[in-house]
């Protein structure tokens, strides 16, 4: 079996086939006992969909473990930071070195084209979603 990566969460609510669970994240140092004093700590709720036919056997309120295949995690990573790096820098050495542009308007190019990836990325989610599977069980 892969490994999985595995956070508790709360249901926030079930539907036909999903169940909503809240997940709370952390920072690095939200676990330091000097966050009080620092400021720096942060925590942030998000909401994971995760799709299951035994659905209707969660109920809201309930605690549950959530888990996605590292392999997915690391999919995600590629998609969201690394492919966003490559293709900034294959258009800024491209229109800086290859079209002789200036500086400024190779990096106005490099953001654009950022946006671009990330508009494409957006326009291909439902078949994104379906290669990142979550699962679920109750504690």
């Amino acid at each position: 079996m892969a490994e999985l990566i595995e956070h508790v969460g709360v249901v926030e609510r079930t539907e036909r086939g999903a169940v909503y669970v809240r997940i709370t994240s952390r920072s690095a140092c939200g676990t330091c006992s000097a966050r009080q004093a620092c400021g720096l700590a942060e925590a942030q709720d998000k909401i994971v969909v995760v799709t299951t036919p035994e659905a209707a056997s969660f109920a809201a309120g309930e605690d549950v473990s959530v888990g996605v295949r590292r392999s997915a995690g690391m999919r995600a990573v590629v998609l969201a930071y690394v492919g966003a790096l490559a293709v900034l820098m294959a258009v800024l050495v491209t229109a800086i070195v290859g079209m002789g542009w200036s500086e400024g308007a190779g990096a106005l190019a490099a953001i654009a084209g950022v946006g671009v990836y990330y508009f494409v990325l957006w326009l291909c989610r439902a078949k994104i979603e379906h290669t990142i599977q979550f699962t679920i069980t109750k504690i």
